[in-house]
């Protein structure tokens, strides 16, 4: 069985992808931890980061935070396999995932992959998103990360205003050692937490926590794409919840229970009221919409709608807005160059 070696008495090298609002909040946690060694890929905001740094308004790490660079900054993924540089120990990827958008996310990080050393840490939404990473680096540990942190982006300024509180798991199914993964997973965690502001825990049940992360993913960010209101505006209508939000949440329910996965029935008013009524919180898919932005729909919807067809488990709504949502993204494909409206030579409806 292969094998995935660290060395866990220096300081991590770790190469952040995806410096949004979650990712640069991780990279402020790990390097003022003093355990790691962060390098963080940065496209839009490279240049102002160079001049100025981040400035940062969080709820656990205090406010009026101005100046702040990762030990190193990148445009680019690095290419390890033309580099003298010593190999990362974990790639943290916390970018959205969008695999009908390429590049997908083992593409994108392939060059910066050490086979049998890397670990790479998915701080993504959805359901069997470590697939393609498993088949294409199987000796390397691949990790779930759940988070509940809220944090924004915009010119290089982050407001972080929900605390930093993240699972951090190790993805069934590899090929590496469970107790290899397990004390990669642990040693970051320690390294992560050594700054005494943010909590992040080791995640016994993977599944468990990405199926209940779910029953909120797959129906108030469906419902806030699809119609363009926000989750408290959703409450207070009552019927949005009644004949939408409802029926979503226990179609995923239903779903996962023919999986193996228990979610508790008291799950279902917990995430429907979870968000405060300040601000009237619009969900990320929802903002995406909005912005014509591309969105996590395949690993959110289309992923645990696969698992009801394999299982033979009816969701009807969940189906429909899955279509829906398809729809909206191929205006957003199209508008990026990467769809054309044409009929291909077996289209039966030409």
């Amino acid at each position: 069985m292969p094998v995935a070696k660290q060395d866990f008495e220096r300081p991590w090298r770790i190469l952040l992808v995806g410096s949004g609002g979650i990712g640069t909040m991780a990279s402020y946690a790990l390097e003022t931890g003093g355990k790691a060694e962060v390098t963080s890929v940065l496209r839009s905001t490279y240049d102002i980061v160079t001049k100025q740094g981040f400035s940062i308004d969080s709820v656990d790490h205090g406010r009026n935070i101005h100046g702040f660079r990762p030990s190193h900054i990148t445009r680019t993924v690095p290419d390890m396999t033309a580099s003298d540089s010593k190999p990362f120990d974990y790639i943290i990827v916390a970018t959205k995932n969008i695999p009908d958008i390429p590049p997908t996310v083992s593409d994108l990080i392939a060059p910066a992959v050490t086979p049998g050393v890397t670990s790479v840490v998915l701080l993504q939404n959805g359901l069997n998103i470590e697939i393609p990473l498993v088949e294409q680096f199987p000796t390397n540990v691949i990790l779930s990360g759940v988070s509940l942190i809220g944090a924004a982006e915009i010119n290089g300024s982050i407001k972080h205003d929900e605390p930093d509180f993240t699972r951090l798991g190790v993805f069934p199914s590899q090929t590496v050692d469970p107790e290899v993964a397990k004390a990669s997973a642990l040693h970051l965690i320690d390294a992560y937490n050594a700054g005494g502001k943010v909590e992040w825990i080791f995640d016994e049940d993977v599944s468990f926590s990405r199926w209940r992360k779910l029953l909120y993913n797959a129906s108030y960010n469906v419902v806030a794409a699809l119609t363009g209101i926000d989750v408290i505006r959703m409450r207070m209508s009552q019927f949005m919840i009644d004949d939408l939000i409802y029926p979503l949440i226990r179609e995923i329910r239903a779903i996962a229970m023919a999986a193996g996965v228990v979610l508790p029935k008291d799950l279902e008013l917990f995430f429907i009221k979870c968000d405060t009524h300040e601000g009237f919180f619009m969900p990320s898919m929802g903002q995406d919409c909005r912005k014509g932005n591309a969105m996590e729909i395949d690993n959110i919807v289309g992923a645990p709608l696969r698992e009801a067809d394999r299982l033979g488990v009816p969701a009807p709504t969940l189906r429909t807005c899955y279509h829906l949502l398809r729809s909206l993204q191929l205006k957003v494909k199209e508008n990026k160059g990467l769809w054309t409206a044409r009929f291909e030579a077996k289209n039966p409806y030409a």
